[in-house]
This record gives C-alpha cells, sequence and structure tokens, in this order.
C-alpha cells in the first residue's frame, strides 16, 4: 500500500516510516522540520542524538536498499500538498504534521494563534487534497484523548448514544478541550468528520494517549536510524522528562497532587496501532474514532514506576510535587473506552517497566545532554501566567 506520513521526521513519524516500509508498505513524506526548530526556541535539544534529514535518509537506503522519498515541505500550503498526491497517489495518509504541544500554544497570544492556523489549516489541506486527488484514499488523523478532557462519565470512542426528552440518537461525544493546542484538535476532528458527510470521505480518528520510549525493533543498531526525545516544559511528556530526569539525579517533577489520569502506550504500540488502522481501512463516507492507548495511569503512579525501576539499575530517585501549573482538575473520575483496536488484534504491552527501563539505560549515555539542559526541567509556562515558574510544594 502507497502511505503518506505527514510529519514524517518527528518523534512518531520517523519510527512510523520504518515500521510500515518494513511490513512492505511504499512509504513517501513531508516534513517541515519544525519540530527541530520548536525545541531549539524554547532552549532545548533531544536527550538522544537526532540524525540531520540528510543522515537518516542515507542511513534508510543504506539498510533497506532503496531510498525513501521524505520532502521538506509546508503543509499549510496546498500547492505543496495537492502537488505531492498528485505525484505519489497515496492508498493512506497519516496526519502526523501538526504542532502537538499545549504549553508551547499557551506560551502568548503568538504562539496560540500560530498553533490554531498551522493546525486547522494544514488538516484542511490535507482533506482537500485526498478529495481533489485521491477520494478513495483513507485518512489517519492523529488526534488526542486530551480532546476529551476528563468528564465525570465514561468516555466512548467518539460517539455515544443519548436520551434527551424522551427521544435518543448517537452523537458525538463532547470535546472539553484544556488547551489551545488540543482547541486545534478539536476543530480537526470536527472538519474531519464534516468532509466524511460530505465527501464520503473514509477516515479513522485517532484519540492517542501519551506515548513514551526510545525505540522500536525496526530501527536497528545504527543511530541515525533513531527517533528524538524530548525533555523540555513543551515538548517532553510524562514518562519521557521522569526518566530524563532520573539518569541525572534530578527530582521527579510531579504537578500538584499527581492524581491527574491519562492514558499512555509505549512507542512500539503506537506503532502497531497505526499500522493496525491503515491496514484495516474503513467504508466510504465513513467516520470512525479509536481511543488509542494501553493503560490509564496517575502520573504519581508513573513517577513511582520510574524511581522502582531507576533503584533496580542503581538510579537513586526522589519525587518532589510543585504546584501545577497547568489549569487542570486534581482529581477526577476518568474511563475510556478502547475497544475498536482490540477488536482489530491490538495486544498491547503489559509489563511497561521493560519498556522504562530499557529507556533509563539508553538515556544514561547520553546524560550530558540533559544536564547541559537542566533548567528546563521545571516549567515556567503557566496556564494563569500568575507565576512564572512552578515551585516545591511537597
Amino acid at each position: 500500500m502507497r502511505v503518506f506520513i505527514a510529519g514524517i521526521d518527528g518523534y512518531l513519524g520517523w519510527p512510523l516510516a520504518l515500521y510500515l516500509s518494513a511490513r512492505g508498505h511504499e512509504v513517501a513524506g513531508a516534513d517541515l522540520l519544525l519540530r527541530r526548530e520548536w525545541v531549539a526556541e524554547v532552549g532545548g535539544d533531544s536527550a538522544l542524538p537526532i540524525a540531520s534529514r540528510a543522515e537518516r535518509l542515507e542511513a534508510f537506503r543504506g539498510t533497506r536498499g532503496f531510498a525513501l522519498d521524505f520532502r521538506v515541505g509546508d503543509l499549510t500550503d496546498y500547492a505543496f500538498v495537492k502537488g505531492f498526491f498528485e505525484e505519489f497517489q497515496p492508498e493512506a495518509v497519516i496526519h502526523l504534521g501538526q504542532m502537538p504541544s499545549a504549553p508551547y500554544s499557551m506560551m502568548d497570544q503568538a504562539h496560540c494563534v500560530w498553533t490554531q492556523r498551522n493546525n486547522v489549516i494544514n488538516n484542511l489541506n490535507i482533506l482537500w487534497a485526498i478529495k481533489e486527488v485521491v477520494p478513495e484514499a483513507h485518512l489517519i488523523k492523529l488526534g488526542t484523548m486530551g480532546e476529551y478532557g476528563t468528564p465525570a462519565v465514561d468516555i466512548p470512542e467518539g460517539f455515544f448514544e443519548v436520551e434527551f426528552r424522551g427521544r435518543q440518537d448517537r452523537l458525538p461525544f463532547p470535546r472539553q478541550a484544556g488547551s489551545w493546542y488540543h482547541q486545534s484538535k478539536v476543530h480537526d476532528s470536527h472538519n474531519t468528520q464534516f468532509a466524511s458527510k460530505i465527501w464520503g470521505a473514509r477516515a479513522t480518528d485517532i484519540m492517542q494517549g501519551v506515548v513514551f520510549g526510545t525505540r522500536i525493533p525496526e530501527m536497528g543498531d545504527d543511530w541515525r536510524m533513531r527517533t528524538r526525545l524530548d525533555f523540555d516544559q513543551c515538548f517532553g511528556t510524562a514518562i519521557n522528562r521522569f526518566c530524563c530526569q532520573a539518569v541525572i539525579g534530578h527530582p521527579l517533577t510531579l504537578f500538584g497532587l499527581g492524581k491527574q489520569k491519562r492514558g499512555f502506550l509505549p512507542l512500539a504500540d503506537s506503532m502497531r496501532c497505526l499500522g493496525l488502522a491503515v491496514e484495516n481501512a474503513p467504508a466510504a463516507g465513513e467516520y470512525r474514532v479509536f481511543n488509542q492507548f494501553e493503560n490509564a495511569y496517575s502520573i504519581s503512579e508513573l513517577a513511582c514506576l520510574v524511581r522502582d525501576v531507576a533503584a533496580e539499575i542503581g538510579l537513586a530517585v526522589e519525587i518532589k510535587r510543585y504546584d501545577n501549573p497547568r489549569t487542570e482538575m486534581e482529581e477526577h473520575y476518568y474511563n475510556p473506552d478502547r475497544q475498536h483496536l482490540l477488536d482489530l488484534g491490538y495486544e498491547p504491552t503489559r509489563d511497561i517497566s521493560l519498556v522504562v527501563k530499557e529507556m533509563l539505560l539508553d538515556l544514561c549515555d547520553n546524560r550530558g545532554r540533559i544536564e547541559a539542559h537542566a533548567e528546563l526541567l521545571i516549567p515556567d509556562i503557566r496556564w494563569d501566567a500568575s507565576r512564572k515558574r512552578s515551585e516545591v510544594i511537597g
């Protein structure tokens, strides 16, 4: 199958290109390399050495025996997107090419507006390019579990049955985003569903949990095939950030009560789930939603897990609570469904401690890269802007 990956240079995009090509798919993709610029803008760096685009392409050709069509281009430029689709004729389009950080979108007016403009417009461009060039192609759009917020009821996969004033209907489950970034993803979901309704587009909306991990088997031993791993306040997600803190002896930064629950899954599981979505397309006009995560954990549970696994390899780690820079519920009900991918054959990784151990060992070899930016481990971007830096509270 011909698969186009938007955002092919990213944390998920690059390993997905390796994973799908190893499964026999013909892969092409585009990226403006902005993730590298965003991380540099906030003063960060990848905890693992990350190869340049040229080095990645050279390594890909050397290990696979053929070239990867990876072009630098702007997805908000419709002529670029349409032209690429006309040439490549994708049968599946995986859209990962958006700004993925809640804190980055909350920095100020400029970052808020840029996030909305970039994310919403590039998703619309992809929808229009599918309509005009490859109307039978299947769009797999990466959403986020954060679109749902933390409602006091179970979270279905996209839709639920509702009864109101004696009448019943099947409706989209309400979205309650918690940042300007998450709001942009809500707009994308609405626009994608609308395209399915009026154009008959095939679409899978992936409500993905937080991904963690440093490698997948398809990367092999060549460092140039590895993906990035960020730990700054904007692009470093919970387990990845905790592991980076652990290897340099920095206290794990537990925000607030640490009882916030979210869905998480290892990097390798994310690849398997996206692969299943690609290889099992919906019908024409069908808009379906997959909640994609291995399990739901509290932030405190994850901090304790990293501390305990670190102890197994001789790293002494402490946990400290900091006031929460975000505006969010500290304690809440959280019970999302995740049946659709299981029905397609997804088997979650049960022992995430093994993934954490692998991460810690990889990061120990690169602790100097983390130490050089240790000041980024305490956030200063706040949702209410009342203070500029989180402080220890316990």
